[in-house]
């Protein structure tokens, strides 16, 4: 039970920071573009930060070799979680005929593959467990990033304004500033040169890595300050489709998880990743190329909302109680 309320604590605490946030873009106390420069400082500083120092300080030939399967489970888990997303995204969007419902369509396959493993997965892990959990998470998560960001900003683009090849968008995903720090973190790990790495580099790196969490926090809810509040929980779909990512979605991987036999180390990061509620990028990616981004609004602020209940009786009902 003790994991139970420290979960509890974890997302009752994110939530007050999205509560901040959120005031501080209805109190007009942030400019409107606050929110591209916290992501703008969340991918290029805090993000790579915390992923080169993890792993400068937890990877070690040793430590790699023993959780390297924890790749392949991320693999297959997200992957699954594709190839389930295309048939049911058709539940609710039914008739795409046009290019907009087609848009639609995606947003909700992009919903139904990937959870806010990255900002709030990552802030669940550290608060709870601590850089060396943190360190196997990225592990797990270390092809899913991949397929996030190339397969998931395909389809979040609108296909009038992506003019990529899929193996362009693959290679882009290879290159994005957090994953390119991932392999160098990975690499200067391995070799063991954290010790020739000057200490006020390395407190700089702690300090930048410390900041992601409550600066990831506070920009989902500038983000939704900027939307009419009350309109974001009118669309009856958003709660269907947040009750499958937060509930019968990573349910169903749980299970079959415990029947094959999973550590309860996999089931964890399973259930962290893809039970999270829905991230921001249904809502920055659509923005930037002048997608809808009122439907990725709904599903963050409903989803967000919903999470702070189901991830700690999800993570106690299959890693404690089973």
């Amino acid at each position: 039970m003790e994991i139970f309320n420290l979960t509890l604590s974890q997302m009752l605490m994110m939530f007050m920071l999205i509560i901040i946030g959120f005031v501080l873009k209805k109190k007009n106390i942030v400019p409107d573009n606050a929110y591209i420069t916290i992501s703008k400082l969340e991918t290029f500083v805090f993000v790579p930060a915390l992923n080169l120092g993890t792993m400068l300080s937890n990877c070690s030939v040793t430590s790699f070799v023993q959780n390297s399967y924890l790749i392949l489970f991320g693999l297959a888990a997200v992957l699954c979680a594709v190839a389930m997303a295309y048939p049911v995204s058709h539940f609710f969007v039914r008739n795409a005929s046009d290019s907009a419902a087609k848009y639609q369509r995606n947003i909700y396959r992009y919903a139904l593959t990937f959870g806010n493993y990255g900002f709030m997965g990552n802030f669940i892990v550290l608060g709870i467990w601590g850089e060396e959990m943190f360190f196997k998470y990225s592990m797990f998560t270390l092809l899913i990033t991949v397929v996030c960001t190339s397969w998931g900003l395909y389809v979040l683009i609108p296909k009038e304004q992506n003019t990529s090849k899929p193996l362009d968008n693959i290679k882009k995903g290879f290159c994005t500033p957090p994953f390119i720090a991932l392999l160098i973190g990975m690499a200067g790990g391995l070799l063991g040169i954290k010790s020739y790495i000057p200490d006020f580099a390395l407190n700089a790196i702690s300090n930048a890595s410390s900041c992601m969490g409550p600066c990831a926090m506070l920009l989902a809810g500038i983000v939704i300050g900027g939307y009419d509040f009350k309109s974001l929980f009118n669309q009856k779909k958003v709660y269907g489709v947040s009750l499958l990512r937060l509930i019968a979605i990573p349910a169903v991987f749980a299970l079959v998880l415990k029947v094959i036999g999973a550590s309860d180390v996999v089931i964890t990061f399973t259930l962290i990743a893809f039970a999270t509620p829905l991230g921001l990028n249904t809502i920055v990616y659509p923005a930037a190329y002048g997608g809808d981004t009122h439907t990725g609004a709904s599903m963050a602020v409903i989803s967000h909302t919903i999470a702070i209940i189901t991830i700690p009786v999800m993570y106690l009902l299959f890693v404690v109680m089973m």
